[in-house]
């Protein structure tokens, strides 16, 4: 197999490190460039421990636009924002980019004003961008240059909700999403709401009514939704709780046989009527899906359970990636989880 020289932005963060232990064992992509501007110079060994067999010599650096002649394929894992700010370069440097950023996931600049309070950047490289949610948009992706991969809660939502959608079993308006996640998902830099003693023994919500990540619900999904973000007190893990209300009677099992049909061929998407849970996922790229119809309440629920910074982050870059370089849509992915 070819060797795919990789850079990684943000390579000191969560989603880096879980980037780097999952390219450790793809069979082609190489990490030759890691970059942290605030760890420039430190070893990744330093930042990473668990790494330190993998990457015995690497050292964070400051990255420049120079740098891209060194790499084939470019994984940014920053907050929204940071990937606005070198999006022409990369484009300009033809290499293959995936970004896990918000940057770059809407379709238009005015949504992503309206979301994020701030004028977009680059609106001129929007469209030049695909959605990176494999499971939806595989054929768009598969030898794209610039895709923009959604996050965990984006992913566990649309996947659970999407075929339910399409089928006509809820309705478009008056979506509930409730989804709850570990704390990794909040990034390693410390803040004061995800220190130890702020979310041991603690479950909380935030971002009520105005979360950012809405929008791409409401994109991927076609239907108007409510999304309540929840922390919950463990490192990984996204579980979606999502209910729609059903536009007319229908089997108990009949959501559930839709998301059975819809991921059907899916490598990396288990369905069932087992109630999804965290654990199940951990360390894996893969999603754990079921739903019902509540004939008492006229509701459809579903569920999805994942690691947020695997198939929420990582793995989903990955999948993205390999996609885009025609290789093996599975290569370097786990699909079993680690128990206990």
């Amino acid at each position: 197999m070819q060797m795919i020289k990789v850079g990684i932005l943000g390579a000191s963060g969560y989603a880096g490190g879980e980037l780097l232990r999952l390219c450790a064992a793809h069979g082609a992509f190489t990490p030759v460039l890691f970059f942290g501007d605030s760890q420039a110079g430190e070893t990744l060994a330093s930042v990473h421990p668990h790494l330190a067999l993998a990457y015995p010599d690497a050292r964070f650096e400051r990255f420049d636009p120079a740098h891209l002649k060194q790499v084939d394929l470019l994984f940014a894992c920053m907050p929204h924002g940071e990937s606005q700010k070198m999006a022409a370069d990369v484009v300009r440097s033809g290499v293959a980019f995936v970004d896990l950023g918000a940057d770059f996931r809407l379709d238009d600049a005015a949504t992503f004003e309206r979301w994020y309070g701030e004028a977009h950047q680059e609106p001129d490289l929007l469209a030049q961008f695909v959605y990176g949610l494999p499971e939806i948009a595989r054929d768009r992706i598969r030898g794209a240059r610039l895709v923009a991969a959604p996050g965990c809660y984006p992913t566990s939502a649309i996947l659970a909700l999407k075929p339910l959608v399409d089928a006509g079993l809820i309705e478009k308006t008056g979506i509930i999403v409730d989804a709850a996640s570990g704390v990794t998902g909040a990034g390693r830099a410390a803040k004061a709401d995800t220190h130890f003693c702020a979310v041991d023994e603690n479950f909380a919500a935030y971002g009520l009514l105005n979360h950012r990540h809405t929008a791409e619900m409401e994109m991927g999904t076609g239907g108007e939704v409510l999304f309540t973000p929840h922390l919950v007190p463990m490192n990984r893990g996204i579980l979606a709780t999502c209910y729609g209300t059903a536009p007319r009677e229908m089997d108990a099992n009949a959501p559930l046989e839709a998301l059975k049909a819809a991921y059907a061929d899916e490598p990396f998407i288990h369905v069932s009527d087992a109630l999804p849970a965290t654990k199940w996922t951990l360390g894996s790229n893969a999603v754990h899906l079921t739903a019902r119809y509540d004939p008492r309440t006229r509701r459809v629920v579903a569920i999805a359970a994942l690691d947020n910074l695997v198939k929420g982050a990582a793995g989903q870059m990955i999948q993205c990636a390999n996609l885009m370089l025609g290789l093996d849509e599975t290569e370097g992915l786990p699909c079993v989880g680690v128990f206990p």
